[in-house]
């Protein structure tokens, strides 16, 4: 950590600050040489918990503090699951306190796109209009068609862990953040009718 002082540092300083006299001479007193060295060091290890205590107030480096965050955003997420893994924890808060929600269709995409279906098209159906309709024409439908709209995933990347690109605790195979229905139709306004038209995987 960079701008840290390190206990050889803090000893250093100690010593500039010493009275002068032959009762506070290191090499007189050994034994306040050993005081010096034990609070050099405790001062060091304060120094870099502030440190780190600063990077937690930041959700783009939170660590140890994932749980309080997670308590004050209303985490973890039930389209997460019961026990998601501590790398998918740290990035829902990070996309809690980031997320601005939207209506659009390249907000419901973005999303799909971040699940994990990175060729995510949407397919907005049309109520019937004069002036605006004609026979033949694709998605024409009744009244309720102007609020129906699909999301058609394609295929999935694969997101399963592997060897090489995964951490400590992560069960391997597994796909995370695969709740895509669960995310889509929280996020989706109350008068819409949104459907899922699934592709095949790779």
């Amino acid at each position: 950590m960079a701008g840290l002082r390190t206990a050889d540092q803090y000893q250093n300083q100690l010593r500039a600050l010493l009275p002068a006299g032959p009762a506070w001479e290191p090499e007189r007193v050994p034994e306040l040489a050993l005081v010096l060295t034990g609070l050099s060091q405790e001062l060091a290890r304060i120094e870099a918990r502030a440190f780190a205590l600063l990077n937690e107030l930041d959700a783009d480096g939170v660590n140890e503090l994932v749980p309080d965050w997670e308590r004050v955003m209303g985490l973890p997420d039930p389209c997460i699951g019961l026990e998601p893994v501590f790398e998918d924890r740290r990035l829902a808060v990070r996309q809690r306190l980031m997320a601005v929600g939207g209506q659009s269709c390249g907000y419901f995409i973005e999303i799909a796109v971040r699940l994990g279906y990175p060729e995510a098209t949407i397919t907005e159906r049309r109520a019937p209009r004069f002036g605006r309709s004609r026979f033949g024409a694709a998605h024409f439908g009744t009244w309720a068609a102007q609020f129906m709209w699909t999301l058609n995933t394609g295929p999935r990347r694969r997101l399963g862990r592997r060897f090489g690109a995964s951490y400590w605790g992560e069960r391997f195979g597994v796909n995370p953040s695969g709740a895509l229905e669960c995310v889509i139709r929280r996020s989706a306004p109350a008068h819409a009718l949104e459907f899922i038209n699934y592709g095949v995987g790779v």
